[in-house]
């Protein structure tokens, strides 16, 4: 089994559903396993032959996540497996676990980590126990795949018709036995709302972030990437495998040009500045750029506005025509172009999704009402 995944930053194109998709406690059965009533509930579906660090990586990431420092988490994170008991992992260490598959049918959002190739659902859909335990799932209850957990989630038929992904070494594979899946080697993660994929062990940490920036804004995912020493975001789209990602010795680097970009996103910059910045020819770094980064200079300068837009969005009170100029797109109804095109959503609708009740509306541009 393949556990690793790699790259640098995301495409535009990267589809990141916006709405907080934290489903009502009331859908759920009275909890047996879960305690916390208020809170989300995750379930890690723990397998025979699994890797612990994808255990870890949910328990870490979702266990920090809170409003403010120091208050009430926002979910609670159980480990369950087919029948409560120990569970053999790819290490020399087994993980005991106390809960079995009645965790799933509590659950808000279940996560399946990869486990060796023999443990994973080679052809067909599933059988014995582990259907019966995806039988207990609730319809509404988002599902999470880590690496090669993705062919458990298309042999539940979940991935029928959709995007998937996982790791690149295993993409061939998982196109050949499930056909109806659209399997994209390209990406670190896949969201089509309830189903969710990733490829190897690091973009498992990048689609756990994804999730809790979704149920909870960019202010809380930043916080628990912060906690955690990784970085606050990278959206789905960019390459899981860069042939060369870090850069040879005594090459210069694109490092300073991009801190340079992200200190002027306001101004219309050109491709010629920012190779200026490494002392370079545009076609020198353009090219170093792409080795380093996965794309092209302008895609991820559009990339970091269209960030930047969403920190303002959700963070501040500010007009969606200031937004947009302080991110570089000069108009609201630019923004609002990039913004619908990147995450299928106006700037006042994504500014909805993260403010509380009792802000105020800010005062909205004329673009915004523009059909």
């Amino acid at each position: 089994m393949n556990g690793s995944g790699t790259g640098t930053t995301v495409p535009a194109t990267a589809q990141a559903p916006v709405p907080a998709r934290t489903p009502a406690a009331s859908a759920a059965p009275a909890p047996t396993v879960f305690r916390h009533p208020g809170r989300h509930r995750v379930a890690v579906l723990a397998r025979h032959g699994l890797l612990p660090i994808e255990v870890g990586i949910v328990h870490q990431l979702f266990g920090q996540a809170a409003r403010v420092r120091g208050a009430e988490p926002l979910y609670e994170v159980v480990t369950c497996a087919l029948a409560p008991g120990p569970v053999r992992t790819s290490a020399d260490v087994t993980l005991g676990v106390a809960h079995g598959t009645e965790a799933l049918a509590e659950a808000d959002t279940v996560v399946v980590p990869s486990a060796q190739v023999d443990y994973e659902p080679q052809t067909g859909r599933l059988d014995g126990p582990l259907a019966d335990a995806f039988a207990l799932i609730r319809h509404e209850t988002r599902i999470a795949s880590i690496c090669t957990g993705a062919f458990v989630l298309a042999a539940a038929g979940l991935l029928d018709g959709r995007r998937a992904t996982t790791h690149w070494r295993s993409c061939d594979h998982l196109k050949e036995i499930h056909p109806a899946v659209t399997v994209d080697p390209d990406v670190l993660y896949t969201d089509d709302g309830r189903i969710l994929t990733s490829a190897g062990v690091a973009s498992g940490i990048d689609l756990c972030l994804h999730m809790i920036r979704c149920d909870h804004g960019a202010a809380v995912a930043n916080e628990v990437a912060r906690s955690t020493v990784v970085a606050p975001h990278r959206e789905g789209g960019q390459a899981q495998f860069i042939q060369r990602p870090v850069p040879e010795p005594r090459r210069s680097s694109t490092g300073a040009a991009r801190a340079w970009a992200l200190a002027r996103l306001d101004r219309p910059l050109t491709l010629g500045e920012l190779a200026r910045q490494e002392a370079m020819s545009v076609r020198t770094f353009s090219r170093r750029f792409r080795e380093e980064v996965g794309m092209t200079p302008m895609r991820w300068l559009a990339q970091q506005r269209i960030e930047r837009a969403r920190q303002l969005l959700e963070e501040s009170d500010l007009p969606v025509d200031r937004v947009a100029a302080d991110a570089g797109f000069g108009t609201g109804a630019s923004l609002r172009q990039h913004l619908q095109a990147a995450l299928g959503v106006s700037p006042s609708a994504y500014r909805a999704t993260f403010r509380g009740p009792d802000r105020a509306a800010p005062v909205r541009s004329r673009e915004e009402d523009t059909p």
